[in-house]
């Protein structure tokens, strides 16, 4: 009986791993994000425990010094540091941080991160750990607070290169219930790929 070995070729590591995807070019945000989206996002942000944490922080803040502002900032930076979080502990765990991350859950990977900021532009609550505390030199701040009620701001994208994904962020002023008074502003980062797909897909 005549035996024909089969020789197989090698196959390496390279091939048994999932190529990696190059930066792709940038979305239209401004398409992506439509009015449903942002009424989406406002549904469930137009709640108690959104109003009722920014309102006893700025009752117990009031309005900050500028010095005093750079030194919370400054002791959130030094404190993504070390092992001792007090400030970084304190804000991730009270219960607007909770809720947050539970509609960042929910949201099955379109929102990549969420944080919400008092009238002095410091951080309410968040669901992750933002590089800083104090977000009032920026246009997520000074673009919504800042300007008006009903004020949105949407930046440009940005490619996050380690999950292979573009990032957005859309911003908008935070008020009380008659939906005139200003109390704060809040920031959703999208996954814009994410939303790009589901855009595609007509979900």
């Amino acid at each position: 009986m005549l035996i024909r070995r089969i020789v197989l070729p090698i196959v390496t590591a390279a091939f048994l791993t999932s190529p990696v995807l190059a930066e792709t070019p940038p979305p239209d945000i401004k398409t992506l994000v439509t009015a449903k989206i942002i009424s989406d996002m406002r549904q469930w942000l137009d709640t108690d425990i959104v109003r009722i944490s920014v309102d006893a922080q700025n009752e117990r803040l009031t309005t900050l010094a500028q010095s005093k502002i750079d030194e919370l900032d400054n002791q959130w930076k030094a404190e993504r540091e070390k092992d001792d979080k007090p400030l970084i502990a304190a804000t991730l765990s009270n219960p607007l941080s909770v809720y947050l991350s539970r509609m960042q859950g929910r949201s099955l990977g379109l929102y990549a991160e969420i944080f919400v900021m008092d009238r002095n532009g410091l951080n309410v609550g968040q669901s992750a750990i933002t590089s800083d505390f104090w977000q009032g030199d920026e246009g997520k701040f000074q673009n919504t607070f800042q300007v008006a009620s009903d004020a949105i701001f949407i930046d440009e994208p940005e490619w996050d290169d380690d999950a292979k994904i573009w990032r957005g962020q859309v911003s908008f002023t935070l008020t009380e219930a008659d939906g005139k008074t200003s109390i704060g502003a809040v920031t959703v980062e999208l996954n814009l790929t994410e939303l790009q797909r589901r855009a595609a897909f007509g979900s």
